[in-house]
């Protein structure tokens, strides 16, 4: 094994956490070395767009870009694309590559996020069946559209739905199949759900619910059906799997550090590892939005927000993590922002009509405001924002009553 060299800063994974993290270093006018490792060949880029613009050819890759190219070399920040991490020793204090190769740390940075999971059916290796997870993915997905008229989405989540109106949009018949009795069903409540279903078959979309996968069937080398444990038969040239992501720690896992359903971080991000922290997707962490309980958040907002207190921590000015949770999803012509976490709500108020298509939902968990969903209300959203943990003791019509600005709700309560 060669060792090649040392960074004062080595940060694993080059999306959004990782990139936020070396950002946020020389914007605190950290002046140590910092490399940015990725298993990837391209410069940092943002995800959410993958399933969305990028899919649809509304935005070309360059668009999506994370920083432009010649930022990385003007804030001295060296990249090392294309390597994978796959060994990591906390008393050497060295991560080794794929190659063989070893790199040397100062402080350990892990943002490598996670990997789709996979059908485990026969036929979940056939070409023509894909993650949305990556650039690569997508331009998979890309090439071989032309030859495509039928799709089959596995996964009402929003990376399945987001696809599927894409799709949708790109002349695709297409079929969404959910396990659960409900669309987003882990991440909503059931308004949302069935707004969603009645929005995507308005469209043409075939949503199956409590529908489940028994293998996918191959011509040639390629899919060609997807059979589901019913019996049922669904011909199509393209199957689409979005059911979540595994946590890519193995590495740190084996080398010691505390965590399961990913790698556990305390409220500055700092593993159970000396000098190794971990962020974004793959950090497992204590939330007081969740009530106090540790979960992993996969948003745009946890991986920047974790990054930003690495850089902190690593700068001498520690600020432990509390931010509120924030999602957003673009679905036809349907904007979807979220705000706290409705996991665990006991109640559910709709403020606003789903006919109009611009309404909210605001959770409730024992007396108080734990999240919003705002579809197409933007207003709502950002003054909502305010509300989460507030207690809720009014008349709740007060609340369900789009003329009220939430504003004026937030400062009666506070």
């Amino acid at each position: 094994m060669t060792h090649t060299t040392s960074y004062d800063v080595l940060i694993v994974g080059a999306g959004h956490a990782g990139a936020q993290a070396a950002v946020a270093l020389r914007q605190r006018k950290y002046d140590g070395t910092i490399a940015l490792l990725g298993d990837e060949p391209d410069y940092p880029y943002e995800r959410p767009p993958l399933s969305k613009e990028y899919l649809s050819g509304d935005k070309p890759f360059e668009r999506i870009l994370i920083r432009p190219p010649a930022f990385w070399d003007e804030r001295a920040i060296t990249l090392l694309p294309g390597r994978r991490a796959t060994h990591v020793d906390p008393v050497a204090k060295t991560v080794t590559l794929g190659d063989g190769s070893a790199i040397g740390y100062g402080s350990l940075v892990w943002a490598t996020g996670g990997s789709p999971r996979r059908l485990s059916c026969t036929g979940h290796a056939l070409r023509g069946v894909h993650a949305v997870r990556n650039r690569a993915d997508v331009d998979r997905m890309i090439a071989e559209l032309p030859g495509v008229s039928r799709v089959v989405v596995v996964g009402g989540g929003y990376i399945g739905l987001e696809a599927a109106a894409v799709l949708n949009k790109l002349g695709k018949h297409v079929t969404v199949l959910e396990a659960l009795d409900r669309v987003l069903a882990r991440v909503a409540g059931e308004p949302l759900s069935r707004f969603f279903e009645a929005e995507h078959r308005a469209h043409g979309v075939d949503i199956r619910l409590e529908a489940k996968v028994a293998c996918i069937e191959e011509r040639d080398g390629a899919a060609s059906s997807v059979r589901l444990t019913d019996g049922e038969i669904l011909a199509c040239e393209m199957v689409i799997v979005g059911i979540g992501i595994e946590p890519a720690v193995g590495p740190l896992l084996a080398a010691g550090a505390a965590g399961d359903n990913g790698v556990l971080v305390d409220a500055f991000c700092r593993t159970s590892l000396p000098d190794v922290f971990a962020i974004g997707d793959c950090a497992a962490h204590a939330n007081a939005y969740a009530g106090g309980a540790v979960i992993r958040l996969e948003s745009v907002q946890n991986a920047s927000d974790h990054a930003n207190v690495v850089a902190r921590t690593i700068t001498g000015d520690p600020q432990p993590y509390h931010a509120v949770p924030w999602f957003w999803s673009n679905q036809y012509d349907l904007k979807l922002q979220t705000v706290g976490l409705s996991a665990g709500h006991d109640a559910v108020i709709l403020r606003g009509e789903p006919a109009t298509r611009s309404f909210s939902l605001i959770y409730l968990k024992d007396g108080r405001i734990v999240a919003l969903d705002c579809v197409n209300a933007t207003r709502d959203y950002v003054q909502g924002r305010a509300l989460i943990g507030l207690l809720a003791p009014m008349d709740h019509a007060d609340l369900a009553s789009p003329a009220i600005p939430l504003k004026e709700t937030a400062a009666r309560l506070q």
